[in-house]
């Protein structure tokens, strides 16, 4: 779809998006939109380590050697 868009072209909307939004407002995009991609990354290193916290609680053994015992219960 893009691909037959050349360099010159490319400036000429960049030149075009200078002119409708300004320096300014560009900057805070940009800023944002970094912001947002380290958020979604730091969420995604959260996932995974708490996937990997999951998996490895999962592989050990149960203990049921300190499980108590239920007692019969009596009915009156």
């Amino acid at each position: 779809m893009f691909g037959n868009i050349s360099w010159p072209q490319l400036l000429i909307i960049l030149v075009i998006v200078l002119a409708i939004f300004g320096t300014k407002r560009l900057r805070t995009l940009g800023s944002d939109l970094g912001s947002a991609v380290k958020g979604f990354r730091g969420a995604m290193n959260e996932a995974e380590q708490a996937k990997d916290q999951l998996n490895d609680d999962s592989q050990e053994d149960a203990d049921f050697e300190n499980t108590p015992v239920e007692e019969p219960r009596k009915d009156d």
